[in-house]
């Protein structure tokens, strides 16, 4: 699946089945993927890669999913605070609660692997910080949410990434375990942007008519 800031509905669909369908798997499901295999892996006698040896697609996830992760708390503290609507500021503290659990399981399994997770927002993430700091609350609440969106689609797909491409166990399970609940927040997103745009038109005083 290719990655984009974007996924098309039917990207949506296909990622969403392959959530809900990993989610029903039991636990101790095998995973590791020889298909991908890092050189010099060690192969257990069913043929799968043995745990704790990440490849380079299980180190970008990390990486990048790592990141995504922290951003998500910062910038649900930061709405939690600002933000006046109600469904916006119950979104941020699902946020700040749902990803602070899950960075803590990624970087205790990315440890466990080798691998060191981000401890502190990258460039890009500072800016969008600092950019929504400098807005008024009707701005600040569609554009954290319209971001919300976005971010969660590139969540996703990333997940979906790193159970089909990834070599570490215990990574690929975290990603199909996480998968159906950011589905579940890029759900709630769309809706609350929904919500905030028509209320942002209803409240716009229409043109002076002309003559």
């Amino acid at each position: 699946m290719r990655l984009s800031p974007t996924c098309s509905r039917s990207e949506f669909a296909s990622v969403m089945a392959l959530g809900f369908a990993l989610a029903a798997q039991p636990a101790a499901a095998q995973m590791g993927n020889p298909g991908f295999m890092a050189p010099g892996t060690q192969i257990e006698l069913s043929g799968i890669p043995a745990p704790h040896q990440p490849n380079n697609d299980d180190r970008l996830f990390v990486l990048l999913v790592g990141e995504g992760g922290l951003a998500e708390v910062a910038l649900a503290e930061l709405a939690a605070s600002k933000a006046s609507t109600d469904s916006v500021k119950d979104f941020a503290k699902r946020m700040r609660t749902d990803h602070s659990t899950a960075n803590e399981k990624l970087a205790s399994l990315a440890k466990a692997a080798g691998v060191d997770p981000p401890t502190q927002l990258n460039g890009e993430h500072q800016a969008m910080k600092h950019d929504l700091e400098g807005m008024d609350v009707s701005d600040f609440e569609l554009s954290y949410m319209r971001g919300q969106v976005v971010d969660h689609q590139k969540t996703a797909q990333l997940l979906a990434w790193e159970i089909g491409a990834g070599q570490e166990p215990g990574l690929q399970r975290f990603a199909a375990s996480v998968l159906p609940t950011v589905l579940d927040h890029l759900s709630v997103a769309r809706g609350i942007v929904d919500d905030l745009s028509h209320q942002q038109v209803a409240a716009t005083p229409p043109p002076p008519r002309k003559g």
